[in-house]
């Protein structure tokens, strides 16, 4: 959903034109604090991931994507927490509105970028859950940091939560595949599939332990 579409269901939807012109300014300015938040930590890994290849000969982060929640993302996640329905409300209960997805070639690697990330002076850590030693019944697999990021505007700064999911080239094939069966079956994957799912989990997991010994190997014939 776009801004243009986003506005338009606002105005929609409210029977009084100032307070929609008001919701509306509101909207737009959270999504620039998102949108500024995911900028600074878009960076901050950037230049880390430049700066690790200097001392390692190796470059951790293989990719990364960015994404701000849609309204009706926010909207059906508080409606499940029973929370007031309002933008004040998503500010303050919701930490993923501003998510980062870091791909990462090796699992050492993903450890190793969390921790350059959240030794940021600025970098504030909020909650960690990792997926990648505790995976999700489903055999998702993917360490989930939650920080805040200080954002500078002309009358001051505020720090602004930002979801950072870490996950390697294996873990993100087989989440995203999972998303698109969830998507296709409208959430309700029969139980054989579920079964499937989860050892494909396994089996990619094993790959990943696999990779991360021959680069090891690797490193070790190269005198690293």
């Amino acid at each position: 959903m776009n801004s243009d579409t986003t506005i338009k269901n606002m105005l929609e939807t409210m029977n009084n034109p100032d307070i929609a012109i008001a919701e509306v300014d509101e909207y737009l300015t959270m999504q620039h604090h998102y949108k500024s938040a995911i900028a600074e930590i878009r960076t901050k890994l950037e230049i880390l991931n430049d700066g690790f290849i200097l001392t390692h000969d190796h470059n951790p982060i293989h990719n990364i994507e960015s994404r701000i929640k849609t309204t009706r993302s926010m909207l059906n996640k508080l409606k499940s927490r029973g929370l007031e329905i309002s933008i004040d409300s998503a500010r303050k209960n919701l930490h993923d509105i501003a998510g980062i997805r870091v791909i990462c070639c090796y699992i050492d690697d993903v450890y190793a970028v969390a921790d350059m990330l959240i030794s940021q002076n600025d970098i504030t850590l909020i909650e960690t859950k990792d997926y990648i030693k505790n995976p999700k019944e489903n055999g998702y697999r993917s360490l989930h940091l939650v920080v805040t990021v200080p954002i500078f505007l002309a009358e001051g700064h505020i720090d602004v939560p930002v979801e950072v999911q870490i996950r390697t080239v294996a873990m993100d094939v087989w989440a995203s595949l999972e998303h698109e069966l969830r998507y296709k079956t409208d959430n309700a994957i029969p139980d054989d599939a579920n079964s499937e799912l989860l050892v494909c989990a396994s089996t990619l997991a094993v790959l990943d332990e696999r990779m991360q010994r021959l680069f090891k190997e690797a490193e070790n014939m190269s005198g690293e």
